[in-house]
């Protein structure tokens, strides 16, 4: 059966069960748009290629399957790094394609030609250039496998335009030899004897739950393990929601803008078990007094992040929810009252010093608008977000109590990911709410991604939190160069006007009062909708690991009133 190399990219998608894809369209990918008509997959054309990355991500991520994009070569390759990169960090699967100037042309500096295999390298899990029409069956299966296997990724096909144009005889490859290419599956029975010995002798474990959890799809067995072990559990950002915020054994997040009492949890702890989390640099704050009487067992898939920022004292190399299958019938059950009733001392500290616990006093707090949204929505939708204040705002006043609901930039903390992110989420669970809480500076990097939803009926609903500052920038000129505020105050556009421009119901809230009818407005108009809450200018993020600080010398909330009655 012979067919084109463009036709060929279709029958193979097809057959990945793929059904959305989001692209732009250009010369050197052109061949595969025309053959795209034949074809039963829904096309998204984002408004710049870094929002069909976005989206991509935001899909799989809210899917757990492989997300797609398409992009013409030069800029529009290009334009696709970023959200390669953001990808690349979070361990999300994607498939990037790109058209590429025909095979005889490379490195002739032809129009539009930019060796983006070669910029990709260092940010893809892997990354091809196919130059013949014969190799696109077996580089598209290969693709798919890579990004979806192991430790989920990116990767990248950058196809000749000859190669789109060719006819060859199509077979899909329904087998896959990779021989370098192995993941490893179950722990060695004797690391697993020797993590069996350090749980027993434990006294005040603590569990780090990190976004492998999610990727695994070990919840189950995280609270099982948990449960039986009576072992609190700490999540990072991108973990959250791989155990119910409303679990007792929940500590919720940890960091450097993590709940008080986890960290203070996690510096006094006497075992860590990391499960599916790389220590980075964000959970740990100085690596050097980090857990300093804590033994550690790590389990994780990708042998480069074991030992690379913390030793460990076992590593359980394997597939996470397969080693914590392996491991729960090897522990005993525990209790650790004391370790739980020493916690609850600090968690009631903690919660004296929320702003949650302070009278409002007529001001609007961009954490109540997060709390009011929480509540207005049973806490059940997708939340998508930017990067910046509003982003942790968002981690730590809507609890999360199920998994793949919060779809957040964690690694590359990439502003102007929400948007596109939050559309690619909606075309995953078209039948969910799928919310985004942006910040003013953070929206206005993709704000033109909104003509995307109109255009697609996306039911998305925009908060924006607007405190006329880039605002975690602001925040560290604050408390670290004596608020000499550089380049950080920001003039906004009317954005009920923008969004209105764009053919998007909107409003605006400024006080407490107007939050809660401003919310309902959006739930009870269908399609997009944005809505723009004017909050305190000068509000902080609290706690505050400063840079190269203990992980348990936070900067706290100050109490300066009395808590609310």
């Amino acid at each position: 059966m012979k067919k084109t190399g463009a036709e060929i990219l279709w029958e193979c998608l097809l057959r990945e069960e793929v059904d959305t894809v989001f692209g732009y369209p250009g010369g050197a990918i052109m061949p595969v748009y025309d053959a795209m008509l034949k074809y039963p997959v829904h096309h998204v054309l984002p408004r710049h290629e870094q929002g069909a990355a976005h989206m991509a991500d935001g899909y799989a991520r809210a899917s757990g399957r492989v997300g797609v994009a398409l992009a013409t070569s030069g800029p529009g390759a290009t334009n696709l790094v970023t959200g390669i990169a953001t990808a690349m960090m979070d361990s999300s699967p994607i498939v990037c394609i790109t058209g590429q100037v025909p095979a005889h042309l490379i490195g002739g500096d032809a129009f539009q030609e930019v060796d983006v295999t070669g910029v990709t390298l260092p940010i893809t899990k892997h990354n091809y250039l196919v130059t013949s029409a014969s190799e696109v069956a077996q580089v598209v299966r290969e693709a798919f496998h890579i990004a979806r296997s192991g430790r989920p990724g990116p990767v990248l096909i950058d196809f000749c335009k000859n190669a789109q144009f060719e006819e060859t005889e199509f077979e899909y490859p329904d087998e896959i030899s990779l021989p370098g290419y192995q993941p490893p599956q179950h722990a060695p029975e004797k690391d697993l004897a020797e993590a069996v010995k350090l749980i027993e002798k434990a006294e005040r474990p603590v569990i780090l739950a990190g976004h492998g959890v999610l990727m695994s799809g070990a919840m189950k067995e995280l609270e099982i393990f948990a449960t039986k072990t009576q072992t609190p559990v700490a999540m990072t950002l991108l973990g959250l929601g791989a155990l119910p915020a409303s679990h007792p054994l929940s500590l919720g997040m940890m960091g450097m803008h993590g709940e008080a009492f986890c960290n203070n949890a996690i510096q006094n702890a006497d075992l860590l078990l990391a499960y599916g989390m790389r220590f980075d640099d964000r959970v740990t704050g100085k690596l050097r007094t980090y857990a300093p009487r804590a033994r550690k067992i790590h389990i994780e898939i990708d042998p480069s992040e074991v030992h690379k920022n913390v030793e460990v004292d076992v590593p359980l190399m394997g597939d996470l929810k397969t080693v914590l299958t392996d491991l729960i019938p090897l522990v005993e059950e525990s209790e650790h009252e004391d370790w739980k009733t020493q916690i609850a001392a600090w968690r009631q500290e903690t919660e004296e010093r929320s702003i949650m616990s302070q009278p409002v006093n007529g001001k609007l707090h961009a954490a109540h608008a997060v709390r009011a949204l929480w509540k207005a929505t049973g806490g059940d939708s997708i939340l998508a977000t930017g990067v910046g204040q509003h982003q942790m705002w968002a981690a730590q006043y809507y609890r999360f109590d199920k998994p793949y609901r919060l779809i957040t930039s964690g690694g590359t903390g990439t502003m102007g990911f929400g948007l596109p992110a939050a559309i690619g989420s909606w075309f995953a669970h078209q039948d969910k709410a799928v919310w985004l809480i942006d910040g003013d500076g953070s929206f206005q990097m993709s704000q033109a991604e909104l003509s995307t939803a109109v255009q697609e009926g996306a039911n998305i609903k925009v908060a924006i939190l607007n405190n006329s500052y880039l605002g975690m920038v602001r925040q560290w000129q604050e408390l670290f160069m004596d608020k000499r505020y550089a380049s950080t105050a920001l003039t906004g556009p009317d954005f009920v006007k923008i969004a209105e421009a764009h053919g998007v119901p909107a409003k605006r809230a400024t006080t407490p009062d107007e939050v809660s009818p401003t919310i309902k407005f959006a739930q009870e108009t269908p399609g997009p909708v944005v809505l723009e809450f004017v909050v305190e200018k000068e509000d902080n993020v609290y706690p505050l690991v400063p840079s190269g600080a203990d992980l348990d010398a936070m900067i706290r909330r100050p109490i300066t009133r009395e808590p609310a009655s």
